[in-house]
């Protein structure tokens, strides 16, 4: 008997212990998913940022892979808005169903960012090459061109932004299309090319007047695409990072709940 009223406490105490470790775990979930909303709004705003900001830079590129990444990142910060509060009503509803599906949501973003990094690593690897291939070509025939504003926007703003004149230098202004045309009015260089831009400033190209920089605006684009790139990397591992964390814990959450009777 002794045994007996013994063991009852016991099988008490286990219950209440099993109890509190549920409701620790759906505070945590909660918490998480409350922080992983946050993130989403994060990733779909590096997103946005990168296309709308910087669009006119996308259209001097050849290849989508830039664009893509960017695209991707904006896809996943919405699906893990909406999963992050499909995570809080799954966690206070304690519904088995509801937090199968939001696993199969996390890991579907987790995979949506291992993709949107491995493509913000292949074009880490041809960027170069590319703008040595294209950048050159784009600006020195498409610039000032019928139906090509969108490219010559684009090339004025980054060599204001960037201080810079050409694309490896001032001088491949010389085998540019528009510069030969009676459109230039006797230009050397576009007037984006001028420190002090004013109209008609081209006709001298002398370094006291225009940007020399070394390795021209190829090196400059390329800076500034590999660092949003890294930024990129950064936000994509650093989401998926935290998504691991969310899946243990729904996991063991998911464990409890199976474990208590409907």
């Amino acid at each position: 008997m002794l045994c007996r009223s013994m063991g009852a406490p016991a099988t008490a105490y286990d219950e209440k212990k099993e109890a509190c470790g549920t409701v620790c775990l759906k505070y945590l979930l909660f918490t998480f998913n409350f922080l992983f909303w946050l993130a989403g709004g994060v990733v779909m705003a590096v997103g946005t940022w990168t296309l709308v900001e910087k669009s006119d830079y996308i259209s001097l590129l050849s290849s989508a892979t830039y664009a893509a990444s960017a695209y991707i990142l904006i896809l996943a910060g919405a699906i893990v808005m909406v999963t992050g509060v499909l995570g809080c009503c799954a966690t206070f509803k304690e519904q088995r169903r509801l937090l199968r599906v939001y696993f199969v949501l996390l890991l579907c973003i987790f995979l949506l960012e291992i993709l949107a990094g491995v493509l913000a690593y292949i074009y880490y690897q041809q960027l170069n090459e590319e703008l040595k291939q294209n950048l050159r070509e784009t600006m020195v025939q498409k610039y000032r061109q019928s139906e090509q504003e969108h490219i010559t926007k684009a090339v004025d703003k980054l060599q204001q932004e960037f201080k810079c004149c050409g694309s490896n230098s001032s001088s491949d202004w010389g085998e540019s299309v528009w510069i030969h045309t009676s459109e230039a009015d006797g230009r050397l260089v576009p007037d984006s090319c001028c420190k002090t831009q004013t109209l008609g400033c081209g006709r001298r190209d002398h370094p006291s007047n225009i940007y020399k920089v070394e390795g021209g605006c190829i090196t400059k684009l390329e800076n500034f695409i590999l660092d949003h790139l890294k930024i990129i990397g950064a936000v994509g591992v650093g989401i998926a990072c935290v998504q691991i964390v969310g899946m243990v814990f729904t996991c063991c959450l998911y464990r409890s709940l199976k474990a208590e009777p409907y």
